[in-house]
């Protein structure tokens, strides 16, 4: 298990997260994700940190608090010392009835840390996240609370997670022009069958100095290798009943067959070879990986072992590849360049062959 540094702090995390959103389960939608108990749980999270995990993800949402209580039970089970491992918990979603008990502002994410500290059984999280888009609350007071929630000492660091990139770009700028916490992670949706963070979400976190965090890096399920090129797979599979994350249905086959080619060659699962893919990716700093039985989460942790081969990476680079939108072919195509680096207009070859790559 390497370690790598959470965006621009000291805190290391493992490359691999355990994320809790299968513990709990016990009506809903819910019930397709997970329905873990407390037994369950607790050998999730003991074979994730003996295989060197000290990175555990969960949210206020997660099967109606259960998977936080459930996380706290086993942290306290198992009494590991608390400066050994980070603990990220979210804010978003609704935990009440009452018309103030969702969203982004500052009455939601103050009581909410504390409902989520005594589910916890802890006196911090080390990482504070809103779990997405609030269109009633300005991001400024989002942002001003959350520091809040930093220098109260209820929480180390403060990330985001499903954001548009230009709304976390303005909150990651005022953050700094008003010396508050500002976002040091992204927790978002990206894997070999969706890329689609690596148009702008990506660039922006590179730029910015921001740990990506990804999850669903299986898509739901969808490449755990039950599913075929078609997306036939097994009848209590959760896609079955749970179909979610989207994913474009005509790129899939080729992924799925490209995952497929170098599961043989390799002779790793393809989840492993999915979640060994994405550990190329430069701008990933932990994937969240989730499990509901001991050997899933086994055979997910092994991805940190497996290295695939050039040829491997481009095969499966090349079968899940984002088709080019504007502003990206445009960028591309006027920044054609001579071997010195300086601009320079491009021939008439060179936009024939920029065109056709493009399309």
């Amino acid at each position: 298990m390497r370690y790598n540094l959470l965006g621009k702090t000291g805190l290391y995390v493992s490359e691999l997260c355990l994320g809790a959103m299968t513990f709990g389960g016990s009506k809903g939608m819910w019930q397709s994700i997970g329905q873990l108990g407390d037994k369950e749980s607790l050998e999730l999270v003991r074979t994730a940190i003996e295989a060197g995990v000290n990175f555990i993800d969960t949210a206020d949402v997660y099967s109606d608090g259960d998977s936080e209580r459930l996380l706290g039970a086993a942290l306290k089970s198992l009494d590991r010392p608390r400066e050994q491992l980070v603990i990220a918990t979210k804010v978003r979603g609704r935990v009440g009835p009452g018309v103030n008990q969702v969203g982004l502002s500052r009455a939601h994410i103050l009581g909410s840390i504390d409902g989520s500290l005594q589910r916890l059984g802890l006196d911090h999280v080390d990482l504070y996240q809103i779990h997405g888009f609030d269109p009633a609350t300005p991001i400024e007071e989002t942002v001003r609370a959350l520091d809040d929630v930093v220098r109260s000492g209820k929480a180390r660091y403060v990330g985001f997670s499903n954001l548009p990139a230009w709304l976390a770009s303005k909150a990651i700028t005022f953050a700094e022009q008003n010396n508050l916490a500002r976002f040091q992670s992204a927790q978002v949706y990206y894997s070999i069958a969706g890329r689609d963070i690596e148009r702008e979400i990506a660039p922006l976190c590179r730029a910015e100095g921001v740990a990506i965090l990804p999850w669903s890096p299986l898509a739901g399920g969808l490449l755990s290798g039950k599913f075929d090129p078609d997306k036939k797979g097994p009848a209590d599979a959760r896609r079955a009943s749970f179909d979610f994350p989207p994913v474009n249905m005509e790129r899939l086959p080729r992924v799925l067959t490209a995952l497929r080619t170098v599961s043989e060659a390799t002779g790793a699962s393809v989840a492993r070879v999915a979640l060994a893919w994405q550990l190329t990716r430069p701008f990933v700093t932990s994937i969240i990986i989730g499990a509901k039985r001991p050997e899933q989460l086994i055979d997910n942790l092994a991805a940190t072992e497996l290295t695939l081969s050039s040829e491997q990476v481009t095969l499966l680079d090349d079968a899940s590849a984002l088709p080019a939108e504007y502003p990206g072919w445009m960028v591309e195509f006027q920044n054609t360049r001579d071997p010195r680096g300086a601009p320079n207009p491009p021939s008439e070859a060179q936009i024939r062959a920029t065109v056709a790559r493009l399309k």
